[in-house]
């Protein structure tokens, strides 16, 4: 059997009168800040244009100069080679599991685009993607100093730029005494805001999908940057910086509270200002818009299973005997996730449904992350079932109070990050209230979720009223009916791909 394709002269108008649309796609107000920039831009002569790009190196140039530093060196001389391929294996380590959680924003990608529909997809893809460079420069501008330089309790005032000495105290536990008496702290530095610049744009990218198919680029990427930049890294300071949380004896291993609530919680309230997707309530009933690729959210599932191996194990810091433990959890996790969300959909819905199935794997493992160092197998186990059973029923929640988010981020991200970081005050094989450890533990658990939730409560809705009294932070009932795709980036996922499949099938146009 073979196939002939028939490029006539027939199909040129088709194609003319999709470039047409194109044009024709509804264009931005004047009165944005885009246009203005753009008018006055376009009135200058070409000779003050070419000073544009010129005056941006120079002001780079200047800021390198200020924050200037001089280039790793070799290990202490003093050191075995013992201690030297020690370190070597562990900055290899951290290296391949930082790798590993970057690797997250394609599985992100692919699960946010399955999920959502078809003429939103390029939109969703050049988020998940712009992201993390986003992040990547604001973590390391401002971020990564907020978080781990030396400070207070409760903010961090150096290493901007990672300029000056290792002052992230939290990170070198795993060579607590070790090398005090070199002044050396195994991991350097670098492997170190590798790392850690990969959990803050996991962070930024879980509000992704809760304000999909609706939200303005430019406003989504400027989000980002503040939350990048200011409130995930205070928060952060407090649990992983050496901060008021840590020195009461917060745990949070892997980022229960640090990563996914702080996500979380920014997500719901972007969700709630944005408002939901048109039709999605009709007469106080949720109506389902359909993800148009499960085929892709699946992919994307699976992949995020797997760079979780990065995230979870990764957060040793050092290539020692708990990593696989930390890798056996994380796995119980997610498998007991799948299960108990596939059996209560399939209870509660009528259906074994794939969305439930992926969304209780995350839920899984996110329950177990932020004590994934300190559960016993029979723990997680229990952790990740109970992960899974919430994740449908807080998807359902949100649809009855009208907060529309649609992947389940919130679901996922933000109530199971509670629920696992609660989970430590019970499970902890030490300090667990039902491992004979009391309250004391699960009292200082909750302590972090509430404060770390109301902080970024407060934060993100300053950030997210602020962008909407200037900008506007949805598109226009229009745009969002021709989709972002076109009207935000001018251009479709699959052009011209599912029109030719479905002429060959007989399906028609």
């Amino acid at each position: 059997m073979t196939f002939k394709l028939n490029f006539s002269q027939n199909s040129k108008p088709k194609y003319r009168r999709r470039r047409s649309s194109l044009r024709n796609a509804p264009q931005r107000p004047e009165n944005s800040i885009f246009e203005k920039l753009s008018s006055t831009i376009g009135k200058l002569t070409p000779s003050w244009k070419a000073c544009i790009p010129l005056a941006s190196i120079m002001v780079l140039l200047s800021a390198y100069s200020a924050v200037a530093q001089a280039p790793p060196g070799d290990l202490p001389e003093t050191l075995t080679d013992t201690e030297q391929l020690r370190i070597g294996l562990d900055t290899m380590w951290v290296v391949i599991a930082s790798i590993l959680v970057i690797f997250m924003n394609a599985g992100f990608a692919m699960l946010e685009t399955g999920f959502c529909r078809q003429k939103n997809a390029v939109n969703i893809l050049a988020k998940n993607l712009i992201v993390f460079a986003l992040a990547t420069v604001a973590f390391w501008a401002i971020g990564f100093g907020l978080m781990f330089g030396d400070g207070n309790p409760f903010i961090g005032f150096s290493g901007f730029f990672l300029a000056g000495p290792d002052n992230s105290p939290a990170m070198g536990e795993a060579y607590a005494g070790v090398f005090d008496s070199l002044n050396w702290t195994g991991v350097p530095l670098a492997a170190k805001f590798l790392f850690q610049v990969a959990f803050a744009g996991t962070a930024a990218t879980i509000v992704s999908g809760a304000v999909a198919e609706r939200i303005k680029f430019l406003d989504f990427l400027i989000f980002s940057l503040l939350l990048v930049g200011i409130a995930y890294p205070l928060t952060g300071h407090w649990v992983w910086g050496g901060g008021w949380l840590a020195t009461l004896g917060f745990i949070d291993f892997a980022g229960c509270t640090a990563v996914h609530s702080v996500g979380g919680w920014a997500a719901l309230m972007g969700a709630a200002f944005l408002g939901p997707r048109l039709g999605r309530y009709q007469d106080g009933r949720p109506v389902a818009l359909p993800g148009h690729n499960m085929s892709i959210a699946t992919l994307g599932c699976l992949i995020l299973w797997v760079c979780w191996f990065g995230f979870n194990p990764g957060s040793t810091m050092a290539a020692n005997h708990t990593i696989a433990h930390i890798a056996v959890v994380t796995n119980i996790g997610g498998a007991m996730g799948a299960i108990s969300a596939t059996i209560v959909a399939w209870m509660y819905l009528g259906k074994p449904d794939l969305s439930m199935i992926i969304n209780g794997i995350l839920a899984g493992l996110v329950g177990v992350t932020a004590g994934c160092n300190v559960y016993s197998l029979f723990g997680a186990a229990i952790i990740g079932t109970i992960a899974g059973i919430l994740v449908v029923f807080a998807v359902t929640f949100f649809d009855n109070i009208q907060i529309d988010d649609p992947v389940g981020a919130t679901s996922v991200h933000l109530v199971n990050g509670i629920w696992g970081t609660i989970a430590v005050g019970l499970f902890h094989v030490e300090k667990g209230l039902f491992y004979g450890g009391g309250l004391a533990q699960l009292g200082i658990q909750l302590l972090g979720v509430v404060s770390v939730g109301g902080m970024t409560v407060l934060l993100s809705t300053i950030f997210w009223l602020v962008l909407k009294s200037l900008l506007g932070i949805r598109v226009t009932e229009d745009e969002e009916l021709k989709g972002l795709d076109i009207a935000e980036h001018g251009m479709e996922a699959y052009s011209g791909f599912l029109k030719d499949n479905r002429g060959m099938a007989g399906g028609g146009p």
